[in-house]
């Protein structure tokens, strides 16, 4: 039996060796074996991140899958959207990612994809109710591929006249870092690059960009060296930070603006998905720039499979998952995205900040997350629903449940991924953003969650 606690929302994680053990590794592996030995050629790609248990998980499922006549195809250590191009110029529809994304150093976890569709939901957490014990006893075959240089040349070539921009880039020891080194030999420029050197133990900060904490080291950088812009890299290259020339941090749904100004100029009306997440702002501002901003569940999973559904070119969520339809795949690619946005910043007279500043300003609190019991964490937002579901405003409860009011907005939300709630608020004034926290904390403590925000 894999153990359930590791069966997330969007995918497999838990702490190595402890939640997280080679025993599930390799159940897991024989239960994909099964499902891709019935719907498609038993053939499946595999890739890691720079963690430190990652080459340990891959050896186990490469043993596994080829035990059971799975071939197997090794693109070594790469950041997640590489191993997502990979299932595109290959003919083989089934991935495995080995990835801790932005979780502290001590987890690990495994993305899937399989018959070409993000494997997430109901199929991971059905994982133990497929049956294994008619799995093929036939050796499967072993290769290894580098995609890292037909991933870089496709991008490269996409972009040109990029010169003219200083920009700090902050891989934070990631599995990124390889592929900022090929390509600002080709974008040209001046260009710092900050924790070049892939290292599992993040000894210079976390690898998560839309903690402030973590954002400090690239803020001085663009500061002391006058930089138009700062980009920083989740641990597995999926997520993208922005810092602007003045280093202040650009959330995700402040920068996607700047994005739909290009995609508006494409197409008509685009429909432009994010999630529950994002400011009030980016839906309102969307629709003067002529599109149709749809607001999603949280999950770049999900928000991938809505794309496609509605033909979307461009979407995003808070934490940084952006991923771009429009000249590109459909998937979560945090280098791609940094070049399209340097792509409209060197178009541009204006730094970055004056074009940030033009939105409406507002006082938020940043993506506040804390732990709380895995058990009890859903059950929290429940029962905060079930107390707040006759509150003044507007109510929205396609992920936890987000209030917008007369003072602004609060999200209260259960992670899918850590043993943690996210809350988030936002108001046009500073005494509307004290009221909205109030409202949080008290839910909270009604719950026997006591936590208290610092803003």
């Amino acid at each position: 039996m894999i153990n359930a606690e590791i069966l997330r929302e969007y995918d497999i994680r838990g702490i190595y060796q402890k939640s997280l053990k080679l025993e599930d590794v390799e159940n897991i592996a024989k239960k994909i074996s099964n499902i891709i030995s019935n719907i498609n050629t038993p053939k499946i790609i595999i890739g890691h991140d720079g963690r430190l248990s990652s080459l340990e998980i891959k050896n186990k499922l490469i043993d596994t899958f080829r035990r059971h006549g799975v071939d197997v195809v090794d693109i070594s250590l790469i950041p997640t959207p590489v191993s997502y191009y990979a299932t595109k110029i290959m003919d083989i529809p089934n991935l495995i990612m080995i990835t801790g994304s932005h979780n502290p150093k001590e987890y690990n976890g495994l993305k899937i994809i399989i018959n070409n569709k993000p494997f997430f939901g109901e199929k991971i957490k059905s994982l133990n109710d497929l049956d294994d014990a008619s799995l093929s006893t036939t050796l499967g075959q072993l290769t290894f591929k580098d995609v890292i240089t037909p991933y870089t040349e496709e991008i490269i070539s996409q972009f040109n006249n990029l010169d003219k921009l200083k920009i700090v880039w902050d891989p934070g020891n990631g599995a990124i870092a390889p592929i900022i080194h090929k390509i600002i030999n080709s974008i040209k420029g001046t260009n710092i690059i900050l924790n070049r050197s892939i290292d599992g133990n993040f000894p210079n900060h976390h690898p998560d960009p839309t903690v402030p904490k973590n954002m400090e080291q690239l803020i001085k950088s663009v500061k002391d060296n006058k930089c138009d812009i700062g980009l920083a890299f989740d641990g597995d290259g999926d997520r993208l930070g922005v810092v602007d020339n003045l280093g202040n941090l650009v959330w995700a749904d402040q920068y996607m603006l700047l994005l739909c100004t290009e995609i508006a100029n494409l197409y008509d009306n685009p429909k432009i998905i994010m999630d529950v997440k994002c400011s009030k702002v980016f839906f309102d501002e969307a629709k003067k720039l002529n599109c149709d901003p749809i607001m999603s569940k949280t999950g770049h999973s999900p928000i991938k499979e809505k794309m496609k559904e509605l033909k979307s070119p461009l979407s995003g969520e808070m934490s940084g998952h952006v991923c771009y339809a429009d000249d590109f795949y459909g998937y979560d690619d945090a280098m791609y995205v940094a070049l399209r946005l340097l792509r409209i910043l060197c178009n541009q007279e204006k730094s970055l900040n004056e074009l940030i500043n033009i939105y409406p300003k507002t006082y938020s609190t940043p993506e506040t997350r804390f732990d709380v019991d895995e058990t009890k964490k859903f059950l929290i937002i429940e029962e905060i629903k079930e107390r707040i579901k006759n509150t003044e405003g507007k109510i929205i409860d396609i992920d936890g449940i987000r209030v917008e009011n007369d003072d602004g907005w609060f999200l209260m939300r259960a992670s899918n991924t850590q043993n943690q709630l996210t809350c988030r608020a936002e108001s046009t004034s500073q005494e509307g953003l004290k009221s909205l926290i109030a409202i949080i904390e008290n839910q909270l403590s009604l719950s026997g969650v006591n936590y208290k925000f610092t803003v």
